[in-house]
């Protein structure tokens, strides 16, 4: 069927975002909304409130992550627009909720020009995304996907000690498991690209095709411990020396790798941490991300390979963990890709450095994400910002792969 080219209302979408970030808005305009706390609960029923509004019936599934469907002619496989509300402390107005806002969107476009869609159209919000309250991150996709054991999740703790099963239990939004998605036409992820190329390239859209694979490794220096005026030079077994020239040699190595390799030494421990006392210990870890598998390859290689003893220190090496590249359906990137060359927006194919509800969800449904410029590439922070006429054309690609789905 040929469907005629509808926009999003840009004024309403600005209204949109801001109305959700004033649930959990902190004093320098960012958000603290950690899941299945008070200020989740309620964004999520002024979400299911503006849902209803459209007619649209919600439910939610036994981890608490919502459905919300505008039904079809048929009640054929859904087309599904998805993410997360929750945010970290003090992130931003935009990430994971601009995903929700823009199924939110495109439902409203669709009864504003009166469209009844061929099948259903249902907007997710993922519980528990970012695991800043709960760990780990996608928690609700990682079990909807087989990826993590539901029981051990249930079970996880906050720092105040309540359980994620009592917060789910308390909050009100805990469903059946019969709920839970299963197949789709296509999962669609709109996202703030929490990055600086697109913004550096001047371009408006991010044509996501992954998200990239990577290992993290733990590096553990053990020397001794002695007076640090009394003892020699020659005579030490200094492990924060060792563990420097373990850097050293990882940065030269890693670095000669790929250009597109991202590589982080970001937490460092050095025991017992006193001025006046040689460092007997010192744990860092490394982690490293690339988009072909082959590179990570190379990065385990080159870590393994370390000396198992340095400056009479020795040196162990321990995968914390790791995760393969997830490529997202062909079919449904260049749908994507055609929407916004059909729109004429700039764009760009580009990988995703971390990670998200889709890359579970691509598992067992056919995923694209859209990626929209981040100024500065700040995210995480109350400082994050895209700006509205940017957030407006990503939601537009949305919509426009939409109406191509529909036209099929």
């Amino acid at each position: 069927m040929q469907l005629q080219k509808i926009f999003v209302n840009g004024e309403r979408l600005k209204n949109t975002i801001e109305a959700f970030a004033d649930y959990g808005r902190t004093d320098k305009n960012g958000v603290t909304r950690l899941s299945l706390t008070e200020e989740d609960l309620k964004v999520r029923d002024y979400f299911r409130a503006c849902c209803e509004e459209l007619g649209m019936s919600v439910k939610m599934d036994d981890m608490g992550t919502m459905y919300a469907t505008l039904a079809g002619e048929t009640s054929g496989p859904p087309i599904v627009i998805g993410s997360h509300m929750d945010t970290v402390k003090k992130g931003g107005r935009f990430d994971g909720v601009l995903g929700v806002i823009a199924g939110l969107e495109v439902v409203r476009t669709l009864v504003d020009y009166g469209i009844k869609p061929n099948f259903p159209v249902t907007i997710m919000n993922f519980t528990n995304e970012e695991g800043a309250r709960f760990e780990p991150s996608m928690m609700a996709s990682g079990v909807l996907s087989g990826k993590f054991d539901k029981s051990v999740m249930l079970n996880k703790k906050d720092p105040a000690g309540i359980t994620f099963g009592e917060a789910l239990e308390k909050s009100g939004y805990k469903g059946e498991m019969s709920n839970r998605i299963t197949e789709a036409t296509a999962y669609l992820e709109l996202h703030i690209e929490q990055g600086p190329v697109l913004e550096k390239e001047e371009l408006t859209i991010g044509l996501v095709d992954c998200v990239v694979g990577m290992a993290c490794y733990e590096i553990e220096v053990t020397g001794e411990s002695d007076h640090a005026g009394t003892t020699p030079m020659a005579m030490r077994k200094d492990a924060l020396f060792a563990a420097t020239d373990l850097i050293i040699e990882l940065r030269s190595k890693l670095g000669a790798l790929d250009s597109e390799l991202v590589y982080t030494m970001g937490r460092m421990n050095v025991l017992p941490n006193i001025h006046t006392v040689i460092p007997n210990k010192v744990i860092f870890t490394i982690e490293a991300r690339h988009k072909e598998m082959e590179i990570v390859r190379e990065v385990e290689a080159i870590i393994n390979g370390l000396p198992e003893q340095l400056l009479d220190c020795e040196v162990s090496k321990t995968k914390l963990w790791g995760r393969d590249t997830v490529w997202f359906d062909q079919n449904v990137c260049d749908l994507v890709e055609q929407a916004a060359q059909t729109l004429g927006y700039s764009s760009r194919k580009i990988a995703s450095g971390a990670g998200h509800d889709a890359q579970f969800v691509a598992s067992f449904l056919p995923s694209a994400m859209v990626f929209v410029p981040s100024v500065k590439g700040k995210s995480h922070c109350e400082e994050e910002l895209t700006s509205y006429e940017d957030c407006e054309k990503g939601v537009n690609v949305v919509l426009e792969t939409v109406m191509l789905l529909l036209s099929r």
